[in-house]
């Protein structure tokens, strides 16, 4: 049977809240050794996934001014000037550059403090893409490629958070053995989709790759094409290789 997200998901999720701030977000991914975490509400629903990605563009956002810094501006002085003169230069351009944030936090309606003030809620990306535990692990890993996300918060059916879901949550799937499985091409697979047919079936199987083999007898052939599409829906399929034939006159056998 497929797996699904709540059997690989992690329950002992760190997380965030809205006004958590930027330095303790740091600290939390680097304390975890994770790259993101979700962010919520006081009723643990998520609002929000805050990244490295998101922060570092913050931080980019902060030094991406080509205003002269006061190293450049000092560098700029004429030769021979006294170094009290640079303090000074130093210490007026200082002042500017705190008037200036105070005026932009102003008008941002933020508080005017010494560092630009960052929290969770506003480093995080919204709205948050999510996952219920029920998911095919599958149909999870379509939606983390259609969105471009390296994690899906896993939540119940009250948008609460339960887990996390990481690719390589998700790719614990294709550690499954060849001989796993096998077993289950062969002994659920191939029974419920082609009835007496199959067992004239055999099922070979090389890292991940499924080949199925043989003759299919003239009016027990099931249901091929949904007997290849179910064996592809196996966890840890990567491929179906179709060998099997069917009597002349039965139709053509579907391909891989």
């Amino acid at each position: 049977m497929a797996r699904i997200v709540g059997e690989v998901m992690t329950r002992d999720v760190v997380e965030a809240h809205r006004e958590t701030s930027f330095k303790d977000v740091v600290r939390l991914l680097d304390r975890h050794r994770v790259s993101g975490l979700p962010v919520v509400d006081e009723d643990d629903k998520v609002i929000g996934v805050i990244s490295q990605t998101d922060l570092l563009r913050r931080r980019a956002g902060r030094t991406g001014t080509t205003a002269p810094t006061p190293a450049r501006r000092l560098r700029m002085l004429p030769s021979g000037r006294p170094a009290r003169w640079a303090g000074s230069v130093r210490a007026a351009w200082t002042a500017r550059a705190a008037r200036a944030l105070r005026s932009s936090a102003r008008a941002a309606g933020r508080p005017a403090t010494g560092a630009y003030p960052a929290t969770a809620g506003e480093l995080m990306s919204t709205p948050a893409v999510t996952v219920h535990p029920e998911q095919r692990i599958a149909d999870a890993a379509r939606v983390m490629e259609r969105h471009g996300v390296d994690r899906l918060p896993v939540v119940d059916e009250e948008d609460r958070l339960i887990g996390i879901a990481t690719r390589s949550d998700l790719l614990r799937v294709f550690l499954r053995t060849d001989d796993a499985i096998r077993r289950e091409v062969r002994g659920e697979v191939l029974p419920r989709t082609l009835g007496p047919s199959a067992a004239g079936v055999s099922v070979s199987v090389a890292d991940g790759m499924v080949t199925l083999r043989g003759s299919l007898e003239h009016g027990h052939g099931g249901d091929l094409a949904l007997a290849i599409r179910l064996t592809y829906r196996v966890d840890g399929v990567i491929g179906v290789v179709n060998r099997l034939t069917v009597p002349a006159g039965s139709g053509p056998v579907p391909g891989p």
